[in-house]
């Protein structure tokens, strides 16, 4: 059949090789069964450099960025990896600049009811340039459907208004309303001239003297 090819008769042979090698390290190694491959641990994509934007009447609502998205599938639900770091920029109405959220990995998930679900994990800033306002935290979750962000982790919040910390935080997905579950040891500046850099301590903060008995 390969007479007059013996190229192609030396490929045929190493293919049937590798083969019967990859056979045997399979079910050989350890004295172990053949185990079938999860393909549900492996990505099914791999986008270096990802860049996606969202708008709506021509209008730039969302950009988002990561050095690499992984993503993964199996029965239920599937789901996009941000191992490298995720930034996603949020633009108000007027198509300015308003909220960013950064964080160390991201993580979103989508059901075969397609509902979605983003996780951020590790160093999570959100910045809401508008109002001037910051939180640091390490966990973030942000369900998109209803339009809210949330956390149950420590957060740090800083502002024009003050500083504040607590456990658990929610807030609309620009963080024009941010709120601290379980404050403490946090305070708010009474003062902004530049000779007095006076603050409340809202939390023990307890009234003039003239109100006390």
């Amino acid at each position: 059949m390969y007479r007059g090819y013996p190229g192609i008769k030396r490929y045929m042979g190493m293919v049937v090789t590798a083969i019967a090698v990859t056979t045997f390290v399979i079910s050989c190694k350890g004295g172990e069964t053949e185990q079938p491959l999860d393909l549900s641990a492996l990505p099914v994509q791999t986008v270096q450099g990802m860049n996606a934007v969202q708008t709506t009447n021509g209008m730039l609502q969302m950009r988002m960025e990561s050095p690499l998205m992984q993503r993964f599938e199996n029965d239920t639900v599937s789901y996009e990896l941000f191992p490298e770091g995720f930034d996603v920029y949020a633009y108000n109405e007027k198509g300015e600049l308003e909220t960013q959220i950064r964080s160390d990995i991201a993580k979103h998930t989508t059901t075969k009811k397609k509902k979605e679900r983003w996780e951020a994990f590790g160093n999570v800033v959100i910045t809401n340039f508008i109002k001037g306002e910051r939180m640091e935290t390490d966990t973030l979750y942000w369900d998109r459907d209803k339009g809210k962000i949330h956390t149950h982790s420590f957060v740090k919040m800083f502002s024009p208004s003050g500083y504040m910390q607590g456990y658990g935080m929610e807030s609309d997905e620009m963080a024009r309303n941010a709120q601290i579950r379980r404050p403490f040891d946090s305070y708010g500046i009474i003062s902004r001239d530049s000779t007095n850099n006076g603050y409340i301590d809202t939390v023990n903060f307890i009234g003039p003297a003239s109100n006390r008995n």
